[in-house]
């Protein structure tokens, strides 16, 4: 597939601009995918690739009140809430599905989130998308290192620090390396997709960790 350079414009220390370059690479891999493959299952949990998509949409469609005020309307269930805001941005066909991703690729607007976090959502969902699809993309070491550094110190919205605890992780591509204890080695990319529990990149990772990482990942 076609690389996507940066796209102009974003934030003071120019993480929106890699959001919104890692939106548009993404697109562009799924312009011809057939219509039939939108319902392979994804890596995130019970989701289809295209429910995955309009998953991304819905999280750069969401502004803090707008959010919380979903949160409210759910019950604070925010399983729920998830589950609502994705099929609001469904749409009635996969291209409709991937247009409504389209307009939201330069988009700013985020739940209370850090803006390191959005960059991390997606490369891990497009990630969910493109495996299970035989995709590949060459990311910049550069994007993958920001959100391999944020994810080993943070469990927010989804568990990665707690999940490497103990461990010490050292990329191979890269300059990422972090915490001590039984080592886990690989590609920056498939140690930020096993810190976020997705349990199909731990055969490309090697080490003396492997394996409690392994139940980390498997757990509930």
């Amino acid at each position: 597939m076609t690389d996507v350079g940066p796209v102009v414009g974003g934030g003071g220390d120019g993480t929106w601009s890699l959001v919104h370059s890692e939106r548009a690479a993404l697109a562009a891999d799924l312009a011809d995918l057939p219509d039939g493959r939108w319902a392979t299952p994804s890596l995130c949990s019970e989701l289809t690739v295209r429910e995955v998509l309009a998953h991304l949409t819905a999280g750069a469609s969401l502004s803090a009140l707008s959010w919380f005020a979903g949160v409210v309307r759910c019950r604070f269930d925010f399983d729920k809430q998830v589950a609502m805001r994705l099929a609001e941005q469904l749409g009635v066909s996969p291209g409709e599905t991937l247009e409504r991703f389209r307009r939201v690729v330069t988009s700013t607007t985020k739940p209370p989130l850090p803006v390191l976090a959005m960059l991390g959502e997606t490369i891990v969902h497009g990630e969910d998308i493109r495996r299970p699809l035989g995709l590949h993309r060459e990311y910049p070491i550069g994007t993958l290192t920001r959100v391999a550094d944020y994810y080993q110190g943070s469990d927010l919205v989804v568990l990665a620090k707690g999940r490497v605890e103990g461990l010490r992780l050292v990329a191979c591509d890269g300059s990422f390396t972090t915490g001590s204890g039984p080592s886990v080695s690989g590609t920056t990319l498939a140690l930020v997709m096993a810190m976020t529990g997705r349990a199909a990149f731990l055969d490309d990772l090697e080490g003396d960790g492997i394996d409690l990482l392994r139940e980390r990942c498997d757990a509930p």
